[in-house]
């Protein structure tokens, strides 16, 4: 594998609106990221990738884009993202935006002019078709719930595809102006000087064509979007001639949203010369999802949990690396979700960083992550943000569940679990704004904040400050960085341990459940690097593994 200059890096993920607010409007912004930068390199930050911060309406959180070339009042100004992006340089950290072109907004000159004049040029930037007695070309079910058809604004004889939000018309990528376009702009920003983009639901830009029906998986009479993807042809053709065009000739670090990328496909996507510099694994955060609706999802278990992560890097080997998550934008709370109510504590956490931190690959740590931010718990109806946690409840009531028990069902699975604003300290709003916050704070910011735990030793924010400087370790750093992944212990009720072999032989392991566990190691320990313990209780090479007990051992 060619050696790339992002490989040894940590990244963080910045939603903006909820980072830090500098001018007292509830609202985070690009002025409050840059108060923010000496906290983010402290912490050991290389690359930020920064959610949008384009003018939107909003739909969907700003993944609505109405000016590719601009940047939301409501976030600053263009001169507020240049002074960004000089800023980090200063402190050699990397800006990654948000590349989001499947789909843009209904406000978008583009569609305006498309619904002026849906046969001209502006059409084809679209997917426009006849509407005749109402039927649609096809039984595609939207990921917001509905079908993907909708009729087209001032034509009421046309309808346009929306694989998403209604406000979210898809592009037309067949079109080779769209695409043109697409290039044109993503250049404009990295000649700004980007290090790169994190690239949005890009599997989705090729679309089955002719369109097909599906088998019907709902009363609704549609099908979910995954048949269609699945059976779309070609769209590494359109991968390849963006990153030829645009990404290759700049150097830079594109990390793709791919959901279900096959075995055979990971060369193209991540190889030498791939479409993308690296994609997410999202096979911990998939495991257990349901077509029906977020009632019939399963909460993965520990053992589960580690078979994702070994499967995926079986499958990836020494090819390309995966970019690591726990936690996202557009996901529950990690700590949350993947940790047992009894492991939700500060071992438990420490455990849980751990054991994806040190996975080979990039690791990406979410806002508020590092301090361990949870959950909010069961919200009134009238406080969820989430138009994806709104259409679920619907799904679940229809599905015979009751209001209360379809509140606690999208309570758990909402995004405005992970939006809700950073907890910086224990003053009113967690220190993120003067002002009325955009969306509730977690109730539990007094006890969980960034202030807190940067003066206590034995913090989770302290430990994930261990935890980079482990990995930019001179003397670990290439084994952690390039070193294979062997799992150990492989079948091991509730325990995810794995060696990182290369220049050292390092063992990663942990507890994953409440009850001590009694490992012994196939080599004696020539140093602990990491313990979320004070202590080791070790016989010989057999360790009494403590509640939630995570290690990074040197072996002999």
């Amino acid at each position: 594998m060619e050696r790339k200059w992002w490989h040894d890096k940590v990244a963080y993920q910045i939603y903006p609106k909820s980072f830090y607010d500098s001018n007292g409007d509830g609202i985070g912004d690009l002025q409050g990221i840059i108060q923010k930068l000496d906290y983010l390199k402290a912490l050991g930050i290389d690359i930020l990738w920064i959610s949008p911060v384009y003018p939107s309406p909003f739909a969907d959180q700003g993944y609505d884009i109405s000016d590719y070339y601009n940047i939301d009042p409501a976030f600053g100004t263009l001169e507020d993202m240049e002074q960004l992006i000089s800023e980090a340089k200063k402190r050699e950290m990397y800006i990654l935006m948000d590349l989001v072109v499947n789909h843009c907004s209904d406000e978008h000159e583009w569609f305006e002019k498309a619904c002026e004049d849906p046969d001209g040029e502006y059409g084809n930037f679209f997917y426009i078709e006849d509407r005749k007695e109402g039927e649609t070309p096809c039984n595609w079910r939207s990921y917001f719930g509905g079908s993907v058809w909708e009729p087209l604004p001032k034509n009421p004889d046309k309808q346009y595809m929306h694989v998403f939000h209604k406000k979210q018309p898809d592009l037309n990528w067949e079109n080779p102006k769209v695409r043109e376009e697409i290039f044109k702009n993503i250049n404009w920003w990295l000649d700004k000087g980007l290090g790169g983009f994190r690239i949005d639901a890009i599997i989705n830009i090729k679309k089955k064509l002719p369109y097909k029906n599906y088998p019907s998986d709902r009363e609704d009479g549609l099908c979910d979007l995954a048949l269609m993807l699945a059976d779309a042809q070609g769209v590494g053709d359109f991968l390849k001639e963006m990153h030829e065009k645009t990404f290759k000739l700049h150097d830079s670090f594109a990390v793709g949203e791919v959901f279900n990328a096959k075995e055979d496909e990971l060369p193209a996507f991540i190889g030498n010369d791939g479409y993308f510099s690296s994609i997410f694994d999202f096979s911990t955060t998939s495991y257990g999802k349901s077509d029906k609706g977020w009632y019939d999802c399963r909460r993965i278990t520990p053992d589960e949990y580690k078979e994702c992560y070994f499967q995926s890097q079986e499958k990836i080997g020494d090819m390309g690396f995966y970019s690591n998550i726990i936690e996202n934008h557009d996901e529950p709370r990690g700590v949350s979700y993947y940790l047992p109510e009894d492991g939700l504590c500060l071992e438990g956490k420490k455990m849980l960083a751990v054991l994806y931190f040190f996975m080979r690959g990039l690791p990406f740590i979410y806002q508020g992550q590092e301090i361990g931010m949870e959950n909010l718990g069961i919200l009134p109806l009238e406080q969820i943000d989430d138009i994806s946690a709104l259409d679920q409840y619907q799904v679940c009531v229809d599905a015979g569940f009751t209001p209360e028990e379809a509140l606690k069902i999208v309570s758990f699975y909402s995004r405005d679990n992970a939006r809700t604003p950073v907890q910086w300290d224990s003053s009113p709003n967690a220190g993120f704004t003067t002002g009325i916050p955009w969306l509730m704070v977690n109730p539990n910011y007094r006890e969980i904040n960034v202030k807190a735990q940067e003066q206590d030793k034995n913090s989770l924010l302290s430990f994930y400050k261990q935890m980079i400087s482990l990995r930019k370790n001179k003397d670990y750093k290439e084994t952690l960085v390039y070193g294979d992944v062997i799992p150990f212990e492989r079948k091991r009720h509730n325990l995810m341990a794995y060696h990182r072999k290369g220049e050292k032989d390092l063992l990663i392991i942990g507890n994953f459940q409440k009850e001590p566990q009694t490992v012994t190691l196939p080599s004696s320990v020539k140093r602990v690097l990491l313990n979320n313990y004070p202590q080791l209780s070790q016989e010989g090479n057999t360790l009494q593994l403590c509640s939630y007990q995570a290690l990074v051992l040197e072996l002999v």
